[in-house]
Protein backbone atom coordinates (compact mmCIF):
# COMPACT_ATOMS: atom_id res chain seq x y z
CA UNK A 1 0.00 0.00 0.00
CA UNK A 2 1.54 3.69 -0.94
CA UNK A 3 1.58 5.71 1.75
CA UNK A 4 -0.57 9.19 1.56
CA UNK A 5 0.54 11.80 0.05
CA UNK A 6 1.83 14.44 2.76
CA UNK A 7 -0.47 17.50 3.67
CA UNK A 8 0.42 20.87 3.29
CA UNK A 9 -0.15 20.77 7.18
CA UNK A 10 3.13 18.51 7.11
CA UNK A 11 5.30 20.50 4.76
CA UNK A 12 4.93 23.53 7.18
CA UNK A 13 5.61 21.00 10.07
CA UNK A 14 8.85 19.60 8.67
CA UNK A 15 10.45 23.41 7.06
CA UNK A 16 9.75 24.64 10.81
CA UNK A 17 11.69 21.22 11.82
CA UNK A 18 14.72 22.27 9.51
CA UNK A 19 14.39 25.69 10.53
CA UNK A 20 14.50 24.92 14.30
CA UNK A 21 16.91 22.05 14.09
CA UNK A 22 20.00 25.07 13.06
CA UNK A 23 21.78 26.01 15.83
CA UNK A 24 22.20 29.15 14.17
CA UNK A 25 18.79 30.35 14.02
CA UNK A 26 18.03 31.60 17.23
CA UNK A 27 21.20 33.20 17.40
CA UNK A 28 20.46 35.28 14.47
CA UNK A 29 17.06 35.81 15.19
CA UNK A 30 18.39 37.04 18.69
CA UNK A 31 21.20 38.70 17.30
CA UNK A 32 19.08 41.00 14.91
CA UNK A 33 16.12 41.74 17.20
CA UNK A 34 19.00 42.89 20.08
CA UNK A 35 20.24 45.14 17.48
CA UNK A 36 17.32 46.64 16.06
CA UNK A 37 16.22 47.24 19.68
CA UNK A 38 19.93 48.83 20.40
CA UNK A 39 19.69 51.00 17.65
CA UNK A 40 16.49 52.76 19.00
CA UNK A 41 18.28 52.93 22.17
CA UNK A 42 21.70 54.78 20.50
CA UNK A 43 19.08 57.09 19.18
CA UNK A 44 16.78 57.88 21.95
CA UNK A 45 20.04 58.44 24.45
CA UNK A 46 21.22 60.73 21.36
CA UNK A 47 18.16 62.90 21.43
CA UNK A 48 17.71 62.47 25.30
CA UNK A 49 17.72 66.09 25.89
CA UNK A 50 17.73 68.02 22.75
CA UNK A 51 14.34 68.07 21.45
CA UNK A 52 12.23 70.66 22.41
CA UNK A 53 9.21 69.78 24.59
CA UNK A 54 6.86 70.57 21.76
CA UNK A 55 8.52 67.73 19.58
CA UNK A 56 6.14 66.45 16.89
CA UNK A 57 5.45 62.90 18.05
CA UNK A 58 7.13 61.29 14.81
CA UNK A 59 10.22 62.89 16.25
CA UNK A 60 9.34 60.33 19.06
CA UNK A 61 8.84 57.58 16.29
CA UNK A 62 11.82 58.11 14.34
CA UNK A 63 14.09 57.22 17.18
CA UNK A 64 11.84 53.94 17.94
CA UNK A 65 12.19 52.90 14.78
CA UNK A 66 15.47 53.80 13.61
CA UNK A 67 16.78 53.76 10.02
CA UNK A 68 20.06 51.90 11.14
CA UNK A 69 18.25 49.09 13.08
CA UNK A 70 15.60 48.26 10.35
CA UNK A 71 17.84 48.48 7.68
CA UNK A 72 19.53 45.99 9.22
CA UNK A 73 16.59 43.65 9.82
CA UNK A 74 15.69 44.15 6.63
CA UNK A 75 19.10 42.96 5.14
CA UNK A 76 19.33 39.99 7.35
CA UNK A 77 15.46 38.72 6.75
CA UNK A 78 16.07 38.51 3.28
CA UNK A 79 19.23 37.06 3.40
CA UNK A 80 18.02 34.31 5.70
CA UNK A 81 14.93 33.57 3.41
CA UNK A 82 17.69 33.32 0.96
CA UNK A 83 19.73 30.87 2.72
CA UNK A 84 16.17 29.10 3.58
CA UNK A 85 16.39 27.25 0.18
CA UNK A 86 19.71 28.42 -1.23
CA UNK A 87 21.06 26.30 1.95
CA UNK A 88 19.50 23.09 -0.32
CA UNK A 89 20.38 22.99 -3.65
CA UNK A 90 24.16 23.90 -2.07
CA UNK A 91 23.98 20.42 -0.05
CA UNK A 92 21.78 18.40 -2.05
CA UNK A 93 18.91 18.26 -0.08
CA UNK A 94 16.47 19.83 -2.31
CA UNK A 95 16.92 16.09 -4.21
CA UNK A 96 15.96 14.49 -1.57
CA UNK A 97 12.79 16.81 -0.55
CA UNK A 98 11.53 16.54 -4.23
CA UNK A 99 11.77 13.12 -3.93
CA UNK A 100 9.78 12.33 -1.39
CA UNK A 101 7.55 15.38 -1.96
CA UNK A 102 7.15 15.94 -5.54
CA UNK A 103 4.67 18.65 -5.42
CA UNK A 104 7.63 21.50 -5.34
CA UNK A 105 5.23 24.27 -5.54
CA UNK A 106 3.73 23.16 -2.07
CA UNK A 107 6.85 23.16 -0.89
CA UNK A 108 8.03 26.33 -1.92
CA UNK A 109 4.54 27.60 0.14
CA UNK A 110 5.63 25.89 2.84
CA UNK A 111 8.89 27.19 3.50
CA UNK A 112 6.99 30.92 2.62
CA UNK A 113 4.85 30.45 5.78
CA UNK A 114 7.34 29.42 8.39
CA UNK A 115 9.53 32.87 6.69
CA UNK A 116 6.33 34.66 7.47
CA UNK A 117 5.86 33.45 11.01
CA UNK A 118 9.13 33.34 12.29
CA UNK A 119 9.89 36.30 10.48
CA UNK A 120 6.70 38.30 11.68
CA UNK A 121 7.19 37.06 15.40
CA UNK A 122 10.85 38.99 15.08
CA UNK A 123 9.74 42.73 14.00
CA UNK A 124 6.65 42.06 16.59
CA UNK A 125 9.28 41.79 19.25
CA UNK A 126 11.59 44.55 17.56
CA UNK A 127 9.33 46.69 16.68
CA UNK A 128 7.36 46.41 20.47
CA UNK A 129 10.38 46.63 22.46
CA UNK A 130 12.11 49.05 19.86
CA UNK A 131 8.87 51.77 20.76
CA UNK A 132 9.21 51.19 24.76
CA UNK A 133 12.56 51.44 24.91
CA UNK A 134 12.19 55.08 23.44
CA UNK A 135 8.86 56.04 24.92
CA UNK A 136 11.27 55.40 28.33
CA UNK A 137 13.86 57.43 27.60
CA UNK A 138 12.27 60.43 26.27
CA UNK A 139 8.60 60.28 27.28
CA UNK A 140 9.82 62.55 30.14
CA UNK A 141 10.58 65.07 28.10
CA UNK A 142 8.30 65.18 24.20
CA UNK A 143 4.47 64.30 23.92
CA UNK A 144 4.73 60.70 23.09
CA UNK A 145 1.94 58.85 20.71
CA UNK A 146 0.32 56.07 21.69
CA UNK A 147 0.56 53.00 19.23
CA UNK A 148 -3.26 53.14 19.01
CA UNK A 149 -2.69 57.11 17.01
CA UNK A 150 -3.36 56.78 13.44
CA UNK A 151 0.38 57.56 12.16
CA UNK A 152 2.13 55.82 14.94
CA UNK A 153 -0.33 53.00 14.55
CA UNK A 154 1.05 52.89 10.63
CA UNK A 155 4.46 53.35 11.54
CA UNK A 156 4.18 50.49 14.13
CA UNK A 157 2.72 48.01 11.51
CA UNK A 158 4.88 48.87 8.84
CA UNK A 159 7.74 48.03 10.98
CA UNK A 160 6.62 44.29 12.21
CA UNK A 161 5.46 43.62 8.37
CA UNK A 162 8.87 44.52 6.62
CA UNK A 163 10.50 41.77 8.10
CA UNK A 164 8.64 39.09 6.59
CA UNK A 165 8.02 41.19 3.35
CA UNK A 166 11.76 41.19 3.39
CA UNK A 167 12.44 37.23 3.73
CA UNK A 168 9.88 36.44 1.16
CA UNK A 169 11.78 38.62 -1.42
CA UNK A 170 14.97 36.55 -0.21
CA UNK A 171 12.85 33.42 -0.46
CA UNK A 172 11.95 34.25 -4.12
CA UNK A 173 15.17 35.31 -5.20
CA UNK A 174 16.96 31.92 -3.41
CA UNK A 175 14.90 29.81 -5.80
CA UNK A 176 15.60 32.28 -9.12
CA UNK A 177 19.46 32.64 -8.66
CA UNK A 178 19.94 29.05 -6.62
CA UNK A 179 23.53 30.49 -5.82
CA UNK A 180 23.97 31.98 -2.11
CA UNK A 181 26.84 35.00 -2.53
CA UNK A 182 24.56 36.31 -6.15
CA UNK A 183 21.90 36.12 -3.89
CA UNK A 184 22.79 38.44 -1.30
CA UNK A 185 24.16 40.49 -2.95
CA UNK A 186 20.92 40.80 -5.64
CA UNK A 187 18.88 41.38 -2.41
CA UNK A 188 21.26 43.97 -1.04
CA UNK A 189 20.95 46.25 -4.01
CA UNK A 190 17.44 45.98 -4.73
CA UNK A 191 16.52 46.76 -1.19
CA UNK A 192 18.92 49.08 -0.43
CA UNK A 193 21.24 50.28 -3.03
CA UNK A 194 18.93 50.96 -6.03
CA UNK A 195 16.41 53.52 -4.09
CA UNK A 196 19.44 55.83 -4.10
CA UNK A 197 20.21 55.67 -7.87
CA UNK A 198 16.46 57.33 -8.43
CA UNK A 199 15.62 61.29 -7.12
CA UNK A 200 12.68 61.92 -6.21
CA UNK A 201 12.24 65.51 -7.62
CA UNK A 202 11.18 64.08 -11.27
CA UNK A 203 7.94 62.00 -11.48
CA UNK A 204 9.45 59.26 -13.00
CA UNK A 205 12.06 58.25 -11.47
CA UNK A 206 10.43 59.29 -7.95
CA UNK A 207 7.47 56.48 -9.61
CA UNK A 208 10.55 54.16 -9.70
CA UNK A 209 12.16 55.22 -6.37
CA UNK A 210 8.95 54.95 -4.74
CA UNK A 211 7.76 51.37 -6.16
CA UNK A 212 10.86 49.79 -4.06
CA UNK A 213 10.40 48.59 -0.26
CA UNK A 214 12.81 50.50 1.52
CA UNK A 215 11.44 53.42 0.04
CA UNK A 216 7.89 52.26 0.93
CA UNK A 217 8.94 51.59 4.44
CA UNK A 218 10.09 55.12 5.21
CA UNK A 219 6.87 56.73 3.52
CA UNK A 220 5.03 54.46 6.33
CA UNK A 221 7.07 55.46 9.17
CA UNK A 222 7.34 59.29 8.28
CA UNK A 223 4.59 60.56 9.90
CA UNK A 224 5.58 63.71 9.99
CA UNK A 225 3.18 66.47 8.68
CA UNK A 226 2.72 67.07 5.01
CA UNK A 227 4.25 70.41 4.97
CA UNK A 228 7.46 69.61 5.36
CA UNK A 229 8.02 67.38 2.12
CA UNK A 230 9.95 70.55 0.20
CA UNK A 231 8.78 72.20 -2.82
CA UNK A 232 9.77 70.32 -6.14
CA UNK A 233 9.93 66.90 -4.72
CA UNK A 234 7.15 64.11 -4.93
CA UNK A 235 6.26 61.89 -1.94
CA UNK A 236 4.75 58.83 -1.83
CA UNK A 237 1.62 58.32 -0.59
CA UNK A 238 0.18 56.26 1.87
CA UNK A 239 -1.98 53.52 -0.14
CA UNK A 240 0.69 52.79 -2.81
CA UNK A 241 3.10 52.33 -0.40
CA UNK A 242 1.51 49.55 0.91
CA UNK A 243 0.59 48.08 -1.90
CA UNK A 244 4.53 48.01 -2.74
CA UNK A 245 4.54 45.85 0.76
CA UNK A 246 2.25 43.34 -0.97
CA UNK A 247 3.13 43.08 -4.42
CA UNK A 248 6.90 42.58 -4.18
CA UNK A 249 6.47 39.18 -2.09
CA UNK A 250 3.92 38.27 -4.21
CA UNK A 251 5.46 38.63 -7.61
CA UNK A 252 8.35 36.94 -6.00
CA UNK A 253 6.96 34.08 -4.65
CA UNK A 254 5.00 33.66 -7.60
CA UNK A 255 7.53 33.36 -10.18
CA UNK A 256 9.55 31.10 -7.09
CA UNK A 257 6.44 28.83 -7.59
CA UNK A 258 6.54 29.12 -11.02
CA UNK A 259 10.00 28.02 -11.91
CA UNK A 260 10.48 25.55 -9.20
CA UNK A 261 8.16 23.64 -11.04
CA UNK A 262 10.10 23.78 -14.34
CA UNK A 263 13.87 23.34 -13.55
CA UNK A 264 15.88 20.51 -12.35
CA UNK A 265 17.48 20.24 -8.91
Amino acid sequence: MNPPPARFTDLVAAEWIKLRSLRSTPWLLGLVTAFVIGAAAVESFGDRGELPPDAPPAAMLMDAFSRAGFMTLMLVAAAAGAVAVVSEYGSGMIRTTTVAVPARGSVLLAKAVVVTAVWTVVGLVASTVSYLVARAVLGAEIDVPSLTDAGAARAYAACVLVAPVCALIGLGAGVLIRHSGTTMVTVAVALLMLPTFFATDRRWTAAVHHAMVFPAWGRLVDTWPRFETPPGFFRAEIGPSWAVYGIWPLVMITLAVLVIRRRDV
